[in-house]
Order: C-alpha cells, then sequence, then structure tokens
C-alpha cells in the first residue's frame, strides 16, 4: 500500500475559496500536502511569499510551510508551532 503525497495545483484562478476549501480538507485526512503554483499565477519570489502568508493564516498555527521552487509543503502538527 502506497501512501502518497497529495498535491493540490494552483492555476489562473488563483487562492480563491474552492483552493482554500480543498486545501484544508485535504488537511483534514493527511498530515502532509504539497501545493504546485503555476507560472500562469505567480512568477516572482515575492508573490509566492505573500502567498504563503495568506495560505497559513487561513490555516491556524497548527500549521507550517516550506518554499521549494514552485512548490509550498505544508505540514499539520499537533500543537501550536507559529
Amino acid at each position: 500500500m502506497s501512501l502518497g503525497l497529495v498535491t493540490i495545483q494552483l492555476g489562473k484562478a488563483g487562492y480563491n475559496e474552492g483552493s482554500r476549501e480543498n486545501i484544508k480538507k485535504a488537511l483534514e485526512h493527511h498530515n502532509n500536502i504539497k501545493v504546485v503554483v503555476l507560472r500562469s499565477y505567480i512568477r516572482d519570489r515575492e508573490q509566492m511569499d505573500e502567498l504563503v502568508n495568506r495560505i497559513l493564516n487561513d490555516l491556524g498555527e497548527k500549521y507550517t510551510a516550506r518554499v521549494v521552487g514552485y512548490s509550498i509543503f505544508l505540514k499539520k502538527w499537533k500543537r501550536k508551532m507559529r
């Protein structure tokens, strides 16, 4: 049995209510998810940092993020980490 990493893509529509709900729903069942940001949505590092901050603010203090290129890795913790 292979437990793969859940991957969510953000494209031209960007980070909206639908993508926010998809991320929250994925984190209910998994501790780690990967959010892939397509270049049609974000092209520079500053916008990526703003997006990560928006996602983390929406999720709460029990989540952390790591950015690698155009990918955001989100991790759920049992206690507050930020």
